[in-house]
């Protein structure tokens, strides 16, 4: 007997209308079983619950972005991230990951660090936007627009505060980063100091399990697109 196909052809996928609500049963027992038997039974449930809705979501994301001239893109079937985890280099060896995630960029790859990220999982879920933990050049380049344009970064700072949005403060330096001095205002120092910079929103169960899931992230993704300005 030929072992099932899982390949997904994004033309062939039903319209999204919400995650199944046996995604979060799912990752649970995954978190519980991590062994490739168990997931091999249970791929079905994955595939059906989690795998395939969250390509359909990209999908719809996609046009609802451009529909509103948010220049965020991606692949619907490649910017779906792996379920299985890199363990070369980890002292933890399990094989999967227990939640699901995705990012849409300006270029449509995934690597360009100006990103928005969406995460479903037992524990909670979000979606994110801006650069997190950019690679040292596109830091650098954040920085020096914000140095040498305090108005325009001001300007960024308004926009999100007036949707509701603010930039996460906890991944920064105890100083200033080399190349910078300490005469900047205080709100300038303070941004100078991050490592990155991140908006993000809650998402309830409720939200994911319905088709409005795709206009909540898209308006999320337009009211934080100011940041993108940055880098």
């Amino acid at each position: 007997m030929a072992a099932p196909s899982y390949k997904i052809d994004p033309l062939m996928l039903a319209p999204f209308d919400g995650f199944d609500p046996r995604i979060f049963a799912f990752l649970d027992d995954l978190a519980a079983h991590q062994d490739r038997a168990w997931f091999a039974t249970h791929r079905d449930v994955y595939e059906e619950a989690g795998h395939r809705p969250m390509v359909a979501l990209l999908i719809a994301l996609d046009a609802a972005l451009a529909e509103r001239d948010v220049p965020l893109t991606g692949d619907p079937v490649a910017s779906v991230m792996r379920i299985y985890r890199d363990v070369r280099f980890s002292k933890d060896k399990s094989p999967y990951k227990t939640n699901l995630a995705a990012a849409l960029t300006r270029t449509g790859d995934r690597r360009d660090p100006g990103v928005l990220y969406i995460h479903v999982a037992p524990e909670g879920c979000f979606v994110a936007a801006g650069f997190y933990q950019p690679p040292p050049a596109t830091l650098d380049a954040i920085r020096r627009t914000i140095a040498d344009h305090p108005v325009k970064f001001r300007h960024i700072v308004a926009a999100l505060t007036e949707a509701d949005l603010t930039l996460d403060l906890s991944d920064t330096l105890t100083r200033l980063p080399r190349g910078f001095d300490d005469t900047y205002p205080d709100d300038i120092a303070a941004a100078l100091r991050l490592r990155s910079f991140v908006v993000q929103r809650s998402l309830t169960r409720a939200d994911t399990a319905s088709a409005q899931m795709v206009d909540t992230i898209a308006d999320f993704a337009t009211a934080a697109s100011p940041l993108y300005r940055l880098g």
